[in-house]
C-alpha cells in the first residue's frame, strides 16, 4: 500500500445543523463517502487526545453506541459488535466507540462509566471517544446508535450507515443478517470499490447536545 502523508490525509472538520428523525435515518450532513472524512481532536476515556491524523494510512472504523439504546444493546448483548471489534482489530483496523450523549440525555456517562460498561461486556475498541457536547457527530453527521462510518487508508469516507440490513431491536434478527461493515471490509481489503457505500442507519436516534 502507497504511504499516506498528513497532509493528504488530514480533512478540514465541518459542522452543520442536523434535523434529527425518530427511528431510521439516512447517513447525511457533511461526511460523504467517497469525500474526504472530517478531521477530528477529540479525549478519549483515558484523558489522551484522540487525532484522526494519527491513524494515517490505517482503516478506521467509528461505531456511535449508547449503551441504553435497544438496538445497541441488541449488537453487544448477543456479542455481535465485540466480535466484530476483535476481529476488525486482527486486521489492523482502528476501531473507535464514539459516546456523543450530552449530560442528562440517555446513553452520557463518563470516562469511568464508559470503561467499566467495556470492561463488563468484553467490548474491545481500540479507543472510547467521548463527546459531549456532540461537535464529533455533527461533523459526521451521526444520527443514530448504532451508527457506523469506515475511513479508508487514504483518509475519505468508504462507507456510512447501519451496522447490517436488519433494521430491528430483536436479537432474533441477526440470524441471516448481512453486515455492512464487514462486506465494506472485505472490499476495501481486495483493493475493490466499497459496493454500497451508503446504507439507511438504523437505531435510536443521537442526543445532540445544543450549540453553544
Amino acid at each position: 500500500m502507497k504511504a499516506v502523508t498528513r497532509q493528504t490525509f488530514i480533512a478540514g472538520l465541518a459542522v452543520t445543523a442536523l434535523t434529527l428523525v425518530a427511528g431510521t435515518a439516512f447517513a447525511q450532513g457533511p461526511a460523504k463517502p467517497g469525500a474526504p472524512a472530517p478531521a477530528f481532536s477529540v479525549v478519549d476515556v483515558d484523558g489522551k487526545t484522540q487525532k484522526l491524523s494519527d491513524y494515517a494510512g490505517k482503516t478506521v472504523i467509528l461505531e456511535w453506541t449508547n449503551h441504553d439504546c435497544p438496538y445497541v444493546r441488541k449488537h453487544y448483548n448477543s456479542a455481535t459488535m465485540q466480535n466484530l471489534q476483535k476481529d476488525m482489530a486482527r486486521e489492523g483496523i482502528v476501531w473507535l466507540s464514539v459516546i456523543s450523549s450530552p449530560a442528562g440525555e440517555q446513553g452520557h456517562v463518563d470516562a469511568a462509566r464508559a470503561k467499566a460498561l467495556t470492561k463488563s461486556r468484553d467490548a474491545a475498541p481500540a479507543s472510547i471517544l467521548l463527546d459531549p457536547k456532540s461537535a464529533l457527530a455533527r461533523a459526521y453527521g451521526a444520527q443514530t446508535t448504532p451508527h457506523m462510518y469506515i475511513i479508508d487508508p487514504k483518509g475519505r469516507l468508504a462507507y456510512a450507515g447501519a451496522i447490517d440490513d436488519k433494521p430491528s431491536s430483536s436479537a432474533s434478527s441477526l440470524n441471516g443478517a448481512k453486515s455492512y461493515v464487514r462486506q465494506a471490509v472485505a472490499e476495501l481489503k481486495a483493493g475493490k470499490p466499497v459496493s454500497e457505500p451508503a446504507t439507511k442507519a438504523y437505531g435510536c436516534v443521537v442526543k445532540y447536545a445544543p450549540v453553544s
